[in-house]
């Protein structure tokens, strides 16, 4: 065995042991009530586990809003070996993650033959504590799964480059497709695959634009069409679940800054690992300095990667690794409520790793330098990050320890010290509040602005002053009187208040302004089933399936007033239909269910 060889297994054994210590404490970690619910605890086809009817489920239901197939295959084989305990679930992502460590080391040991800049990068990207929501939540097991497979495809195309099979092609191909499948937060991976061309496999021999990149930009055709094809399919999920945020709630400009911001805030995070947090609510205003200086920030380090494009190609890669595939998750299209995620920086942080690895030896000159300096700042800064990972996995130890973490670093000292019993929903609470005030701003600026009175309602609904809400979304449907939104969010709190036939006519004025609105229909359904008019409430959930087939909700409330109506035979099939499509964990669903029994 050559010495190189002998190198790499002991890396490889000492990159499996730093990461087993720094996340091995989440085994004892808990399941949270975020998502984790939908996901695995109170989804009744996972635990199910693995049949022919669960896996046809896996591949055809877009439930929580995504096409993710192998991701709920493999938490329903979880779910057959561990059962309810959380720690098993832990486990397997951990084991994820450690193969996709292990793949990116073996890449870039074998395509650049310099094993300690190799380890190094494997070692920063496997214990920052950046990585710990993606690994410590088990509702994130897409993220974990996603990148295993994608880290693989890469491996794979180190081998397809160095012979140009056919078979090590579509092995790549294949990668890729389950990639996407577990989360198509790969999707830019045909991008990167022409960086990792440049640099370290240098099959750009000649000038940038010439017949041998249209050779390489060919080759990745199929990879890009799967991407596109991707894209398609998470924006159409996110769409159908109303998860998109609308120009009007969140305008290009906003979402834009908050873009800046983020990136140049993920890499401040990177260097400093602290305040990690299960959300960072939106900032609407933002001080222009910030955003200013992070614009300063980005284009600085742009124009010296690409002053130094020939000297230090590394730079040039592993900066635009990072730009480039955080694209999808920076906001642009927003999905969600939140301003950025650290599961975010899984795949773009490779970059940096990458920028550090190479470019940090490159400052010192000769061998002996680097050993004296280089070696032991290696090993203080593993042991710091191996440190700080394995706090911050303490915090996901359950849903209070999380949200109290979250509290306390969103609200300043002050109000922390009065704060230790806070749970998520005082956490929403504060998030509210803080939009509030926000929006408070926006109204005193232009006070005929629909869309600022109607997102301030909105957040006044979720903490509970619902007069205030209802105030609002009539004062922004005074100013737009075919705000379909503001009309839907007025009857669902008159509904949840017995003013039926005030819903009623809210919802009638969201059909007439809108006849293809799903929910509108769910929504006038339930409150015609409140009034004891179940013929009516039938034909609006009808309705709502016709236009969406896959409304899990519409079948368990059309279950509910077929019961109420006597009669039994159709409720019971509306509420298998119901949990088919995962909303078992609906009440309404659960309550046929025993019925049918």
């Amino acid at each position: 065995m050559d010495m190189h060889k002998k190198y790499s297994y002991i890396i490889i054994s000492l990159l499996i042991i730093v990461s087993l210590a720094a996340f091995g404490r989440i085994m004892g970690n808990h399941f949270i009530n975020l998502d984790d619910p939908g996901y695995i605890t109170k989804n009744y086809i996972v635990q199910n586990g693995l049949n022919l009817e669960n896996i046809k489920w896996a591949f055809t239901t877009t439930y929580l809003a995504f096409w993710h197939p192998l991701t709920w295959l493999s938490h329903m084989l979880d779910w057959s070996i561990f059962g309810a305990y959380a720690g098993g679930h832990h486990l397997t992502s951990l084991l994820l993650h450690i193969g996709t460590v292990l793949f990116l080391f073996l890449f870039l040991n074998k395509t650049t033959k310099n094993i300690r800049a190799a380890a190094f990068a494997a070692v920063f990207f496997a214990i920052h504590p950046l990585r710990v929501e993606s690994i410590a939540w088990a509702s994130e097991r897409k993220d974990v799964l996603s990148m295993f497979f994608g880290m693989a495809g890469i491996y794979g195309y180190a081998f397809y480059v160095e012979s140009s099979k056919r078979s090590r092609y579509f092995l790549c191909l294949i990668l890729f497709a389950l990639s996407l499948m577990a989360k198509p937060m790969t999707v830019t991976l045909p991008f990167v695959l022409l960086l990792l061309d440049y640099w370290p496999l240098q099959r750009f021999t000649k000038a940038p634009f010439n017949k041998e990149a249209a050779g390489l930009l060919l080759e990745k055709i199929p990879f890009f069409i799967m991407s596109i094809a991707s894209s398609a399919i998470v924006f159409w999920a996110e769409k159908k679940a109303g998860a998109v945020s609308s120009a009007a709630a969140l305008p290009f400009s906003t979402r834009m800054t908050n873009a800046i911001f983020s990136y140049a805030s993920y890499l401040e995070k990177t260097f400093w690992p602290d305040n990690l947090v299960v959300f960072y609510p939106y900032n609407f205003f933002l001080p222009a300095w910030k955003i200013i200086l992070s614009g300063i920030i980005l284009t600085l380090i742009t124009l010296i990667v690409m002053g130094y494009i020939k000297k230090m190609p590394f730079l040039f890669v592993g900066w635009f690794w990072y730009l480039g595939t955080l694209i999808p998750m920076i906001g642009l299209v927003q999905i969600g409520k939140h301003a950025m995620a650290d599961r975010y920086t899984y795949l773009p942080s490779v970059g940096v790793a990458l920028m550090l690895a190479w470019g940090i030896p490159s400052l010192f000159r000769g061998e002996e330098i680097r050993k004296k300096i280089l070696s032991p700042s290696a090993f203080i800064l593993i042991t710091i990050l191996c440190f700080l990972t394995w706090h911050q996995c303490g915090y996901w130890k359950s849903s209070m320890s999380l949200f109290n973490h979250a509290s306390r670093v969103m609200i300043n000292d002050e109000q922390g010290k009065n704060r230790s019993g806070a749970d998520f929903t005082q956490l929403g609470q504060y998030q509210q509040q803080n939009q509030i005030l926000d929006y408070n701003k926006t109204i005193r600026r232009n006070q005929n602005d629909a869309a600022s009175f109607f997102n301030r309602g909105l957040a006044y609904s979720k903490i509970g002053q619902y007069e205030n809400a209802i105030k609002d979304y009539t004062e922004a449907i005074r100013l737009n009187p075919d705000y379909a939104e503001a009309y839907n969010n007025r009857g669902n709190i008159y509904g949840q208040h017995g003013a039926f036939q005030l819903a009623i006519d809210d919802f009638n004025k969201v059909i007439e302004i809108n006849p293809h609105h799903v929910k509108a229909f769910n929504n006038r359904g339930l409150a015609y089933s409140e009034l004891g008019q179940q013929h009516a409430a039938i034909q609006d959930f009808s309705k709502a399936i016709h236009l969406n087939p896959d409304y899990a909700a519409a079948y368990a409330n059309r279950a509910n007033a077929h019961l109420k109506s006597g009669n039994k035979s159709d409720g019971c099939q509306d509420a298998k239909k119901a949990c088919e499509r995962g909303n078992c964990i609906v009440i309404q669903a659960l309550k046929a269910k025993e019925t049918c029994r």
